[in-house]
């Protein structure tokens, strides 16, 4: 794909899932991420999607809609699916996912994993293929500013960035970046001021 921070047109979808809307360090990540991105093209666009505000569960009767036809479903499936809808598209608009994850007991926030269910739809985000799975969402790049207490990223412990992997891979995001502000518990300055550090160093310019 074109190069996203050379191009004009460009869009980033931030999304935010910490249930702290202040003194969030996942939130302030994000924010330094998309000030450098700015400061690279000050005419990105950008959608901002606040998990937190809540999304819908994932219920027998959406499952009904999500599985039946699109030319089939009836009035009442097709606005059970808008909001589903409404961020496949958000996707699908965006070159940069941007996306700020604190580890909640040892995986991703509630709200996190309700986008996911709302999002990973065959047709959709990704489609089944004689070869398996297959990703719709290709050439687009993900940065993920990761805030956990005291589980350090990568770690037998750590199921939130693993999960996060596979899903973006799934849907056919590949190129994914994490920046972690890792043992906020015991040092939270220090935590913070290395995942500054590893944002400040990132290469925005290459092409996802």
């Amino acid at each position: 794909m074109t190069n996203p921070t050379n191009t004009a047109k460009a869009t980033v979808l931030k999304l935010n899932s910490s249930g702290r809307k202040t003194g969030s360090v996942s939130r302030q990540l994000t924010d330094r991420v998309l000030g450098r991105l700015q400061s690279q093209q000050p005419q990105i666009n950008i959608i901002e999607r606040d998990l937190a505000d809540g999304l819908p569960v994932v219920t027998e009767d959406w499952i009904g809609a999500n599985f039946t036809p699109k030319q089939d479903r009836t009035d009442a499936q097709t606005a059970l699916l808008s909001q589903s809808d409404a961020l496949v598209a958000e996707l699908h608009a965006a070159d940069i996912l941007l996306i700020g994850l604190p580890i909640y007991n040892f995986g991703v926030p509630a709200a996190l994993k309700e986008w996911i269910d709302l999002i990973a739809r065959a047709g959709e985000t990704f489609r089944y293929t004689s070869n398996g799975p297959e990703g719709l969402l290709t050439g687009k790049r993900a940065i993920v500013t990761v805030a956990s207490g005291g589980v350090p990223v990568g770690s037998p412990m750590d199921f939130a960035t693993t999960y996060l992997t596979q899903v973006l891979n799934f849907i056919g995001i590949t190129d994914i970046t994490y920046v972690s502000a890792t043992g906020l518990a015991s040092d939270p300055d220090a935590a913070i001021k290395s995942a500054e550090q590893q944002i400040d160093q990132l290469d925005l310019a290459r092409a996802a």
